[in-house]
């Protein structure tokens, strides 16, 4: 049997939450994604089904067995191709329609007016240790006017900012200025999820590295992620809903059933801020003393 694609009826199950005439608008949609990983292609295929039109996509990777545990596009036929190829040819086996444009060797200051080119949204799901990239990238989307997300995985739950035109910027936010990438991963954790919901059921603190450049994931925080960044993304990009914009931002955690809503004024400014990157750069260098 031959079936043939139709948007409207692929996409009908969303009218009810969304008008017809909203459908047709996310149709017209264009979003950006750095990272195919763990959020990144979860993002995608989310965003996809959600009846998005366009993608740019940014990944220089390529699928292998250590991302079993947390990425969609992982799998036995997969490893060792492209990430930004795998995770194309699944979002246009939801929609043979989608216009995706793919940046294979990733993000970077020489394509990133190309990236962010037309761009109605951007979502991050760069790796966390992405310094340069991610700097990069939010940096352009303030100077182009580009909102931008950011869902990050932690623990099993997710923690969500904002940044929109004319608010609080991420540098505003995060302070990373030329700071070493120890001071960066403090700041950039302390940031997202200062509730720190997901910090008491870590079992193994020895599996945390920031100076080895590792952590652990769960798939469960992956795929929270997408459907928090997807809801964001909906409301920004059809301009109803309530979008908390940096500096109050939220964490979910499902693990221990709590939600928190928080406001740092100021950003790693906050008083609050830098008493935790304060103990927290503390403990991290005592941890890497050879």
């Amino acid at each position: 049997m031959t079936f043939t694609f139709n948007y409207e009826q692929a996409f009908a199950r969303n009218i009810g939450w969304v008008t017809p005439d909203e459908q047709a608008r996310l149709r017209g949609k264009r979003v950006a994604i750095a990272g195919g990983g763990g959020v990144g292609g979860v993002h995608l295929l989310t965003l996809a089904r959600l009846g998005i039109g366009s993608f740019h996509i940014a990944d220089f990777d390529s699928f292998d067995i250590p991302n079993f545990n947390r990425q969609v596009g992982a799998t036995m036929s997969t490893v060792g191709q492209p990430k930004v190829e795998v995770m194309a040819r699944m979002a246009r086996d939801i929609n043979p329609e989608l216009e995706i444009k793919v940046f294979e060797h990733g993000v970077n200051k020489d394509n990133l007016d190309a990236f962010l080119d037309g761009v109605d949204l951007y979502v991050d799901a760069l790796d966390f240790f992405a310094f340069d990239a991610r700097q990069d990238t939010f940096a352009a989307c303030a100077r182009l006017g580009i909102p931008a997300t950011t869902a990050a995985p932690l623990g099993m739950g997710a923690a969500v900012l904002n940044f929109m035109p004319g608010k609080m910027t991420f540098e505003e936010y995060f302070q990373w200025g030329e700071l070493d990438e120890l001071d960066k991963a403090i700041r950039f954790v302390v940031g997202l999820a200062p509730a720190g919901l997901h910090r008491p059921y870590l079992m193994v603190p020895s599996s945390v590295n920031f100076a080895e450049r590792r952590g652990p994931s769960t798939i469960m925080a992956c795929q929270l992620c997408a459907g928090v960044a997807a809801t964001e993304a909906l409301k920004i990009l059809l301009g109803r809903g309530e979008v908390l914009a940096a500096p109050h931002g939220m964490q979910f955690d499902a693990y221990r059933n709590r939600l928190t809503r928080t406001w740092r004024p100021g950003g790693n400014r906050n008083p609050w801020h830098r008493l935790m990157i304060a103990v927290a750069r503390r403990q991290m260098r005592k941890e890497t003393r050879p």
